[in-house]
Parts: C-alpha cells; structure tokens; sequence
C-alpha cells in the first residue's frame, strides 16, 4: 500500500508531455525548415499576402508546422479575419471571411 502511494506521488512529480508543441517551438521548427530550403520566411509571406489586405489591421502570425503553413490573423469592422498561406510555395490557402 505504501509501495502505490510512493509511486501515485512520484507520477504527480513528474511533469507530463504536452500534447501540442509549446509556444516559441514553432520559431525553432519554422527556422529549420528555412535552413533547409523547405519553407519561405515569414518576411516574404507578410510582403506577398499583406498589401492584398487593404483596409484590415495585421494583428500576426501563427505557423503551424505540420501543415507547413502560415495563419495571418487580421481585423476590420471588429471582425477577425484568418488567412492561410502554404509556406513553401507563398501561396494563399485559405482565406475565412
């Protein structure tokens, strides 16, 4: 019985995995893919998609490395609007509206 509980305290010790990648984990992905020629910076993304987006204030990007994508997030009217842009080839994916 003491054996159980030293082992349920010690597994409360232990720091579970996170299921989804912590915040900044995507600057270190995003900058590997770049070193290796997989994707387009962030730079070219925003010179491409933001003059598109006349009127809308540009409140940032997400990069989601799975789908090797970018999410630029802007608003107008106090609407958010969402768009998604394949980050190896700069073009727009998605656009919610």
């Amino acid at each position: 019985m003491k054996a159980l509980a030293l082992i349920l305290a010690a597994a409360l010790l232990v720091p579970a995995t996170p299921a989804f990648a912590a915040p900044g984990d995507e600057q270190g992905q995003v900058r590997k893919e770049m070193r290796a020629g997989n994707v387009r910076s962030l730079r070219e993304i925003e010179q491409h998609v933001l003059p598109q987006m006349t009127g809308m204030q540009y409140l940032g990007p997400e990069y989601d490395p799975t789908a090797l994508a970018y999410r630029l997030k802007f608003i107008r009217d106090g609407r958010v609007v969402f768009v998604d842009v394949d980050a190896r080839s700069g073009q727009v994916i998605h656009q919610s509206r």
